[in-house]
């Protein structure tokens, strides 16, 4: 059975707080409903990343369930203010938090200087990695830069938009991590991502990891095990290959 390591997925559970962001609250989806779906796929789940989503804010409380009740192998990822303490971090760090997150495809908008202090400290002080949303076609040369000089750094759902194929290569070649996922919400087609991929992973084997994005609030269809036929068939059935997207990259990564 294929082993999965979820780089990208969202708990929403109703008894912490919520808050509409652009008019948009999500429906729940509680760590009991995404162990039911991951178990109806013939897949092994190995661990995985609970990301903080625009509409959890800078809300830290509902980590500490969700963890304890994903289990072993799976870590956080979470959205802090610049005026979070290092006792803050440090103690977020004990429940298996392992990065944070700046939502800038969401509006939750930091200024490249305050990107700059975070990520190094949140670095020096726990060794965790920092994770963008945001629409690379829109990017400016000091964002990209900051990426490229920031300690350990990672792109979500490829970019979202359609950028030329050196533009994602320039990032991977620099071990600038991409995520592999969102695909019912990111620019590419399916066919689009099945072209690209063999090229990403030439550049760097070791920078591509797969996300369910699950339960996909706001995208057009969520995963399903078509999404892993994609990638399957787009490394070329090379099973050290889609290993390394599937599970391995991400769990060196993370744990």
């Amino acid at each position: 059975m294929q082993k999965i390591f979820d780089a990208h997925f969202h708990i929403i559970d109703p008894e912490f707080p919520l808050k509409e962001n652009n008019g948009f609250l999500p429906d729940p989806y509680t760590i009991e409903q995404y162990h039911e779906e991951c178990q109806s796929f013939p897949l092994e789940f190995v661990g995985g990343a609970v990301v903080s989503g625009s509409f959890q804010g800078y809300d830290q409380s509902y980590f500490d369930t969700a963890l304890s009740g994903l289990g072993s192998g799976y870590v956080g990822i979470t959205q802090l203010p610049v005026s979070a303490t290092d006792t803050e971090i440090l103690e977020l760090n004990k429940i298996g938090i392992k990065g944070i997150r700046f939502n800038l495809y969401r509006g939750l908008n930091t200024s490249l200087e305050d990107i700059k202090l975070l990520a190094n400290r949140v670095y020096e002080l726990a060794g965790w990695g920092t994770e963008f949303y945001l629409n690379l076609k829109e990017a400016d040369s000091d964002l990209k830069n900051l990426i490229f000089r920031l300690p350990k750094t990672s792109i979500d759902h490829m970019g979202m938009t359609i950028v030329p194929v050196s533009e994602l290569c320039r990032f991977l070649a620099q071990d600038v991590r991409i995520r592999v996922s969102g695909f019912g919400r990111i620019g590419y087609d399916r066919f689009q991502v099945e072209k690209l991929l063999p090229t990403l992973y030439q550049e760097n084997p070791h920078g591509l990891m797969f996300g369910t994005d699950l339960p996909a609030t706001r995208a057009k269809y969520r995963f399903s095990m078509a999404d892993i036929q994609l990638i399957q068939e787009a490394l070329s059935n090379d099973s050290d290959a889609i290993d390394n997207v599937l599970y391995r990259n991400a769990q060196d990564w993370y744990l």
